[in-house]
């Protein structure tokens, strides 16, 4: 991954949704739904851009698990994350827009929403300000481009 900008880019993106996020105090119950893709009933969707920097800093993240065509075939098959541990975020740290706004609770879906729209125009900005080519998709797809 480039790192002219890029990743101080992408990482002042993440504070700001942490800062937007404390702010509105969403519960979490750590019940892993979020995960598990299928039984939740949605999909996450993520720029290029972060797939490649949540890939790019695996080696960074003690708990994360190895990323490899069997461990995303695997998560795939169950319907879920490949980075999910037990009902917990692997790479929490490093997570993309999509993970870090999405919360099971009822009373955060509009301003999720909202602020998920905000922080992506941010990303898809951030793209083009590093003429890095803008593309949009499935979580597992885009890490799949990835897979040594």
């Amino acid at each position: 991954m480039r790192t002219d900008g890029v990743r101080s880019g992408l990482e002042a993106i993440y504070t700001l949704a942490s800062d937007a996020i404390e702010a509105r105090g969403p519960a979490c119950w750590a019940s892993g739904n979020c995960c598990n893709f299928d039984s939740a009933g949605h999909r996450l969707y993520v720029t290029g851009l972060e797939a490649a920097y949540t890939v790019d800093r695996l080696g960074d993240v003690a708990s994360a698990p190895a990323l490899t065509h069997a461990s995303l075939d695997g998560a795939i098959a169950r319907g879920g994350c490949p980075f999910q541990l037990a009902n917990l975020c692997g790479v929490h740290t490093i997570k993309p827009v999509g993970c870090r706004v999405y919360f099971c609770d009822r009373g955060a879906q509009q301003w999720q929403q909202d602020l998920s729209e905000r922080l992506l125009a941010m990303v898809r900005e951030l793209h083009a300000r590093h003429d890095i080519e803008y593309r949009y998709g499935e979580w597992r797809a885009m890490l799949a481009r990835f897979v040594a």
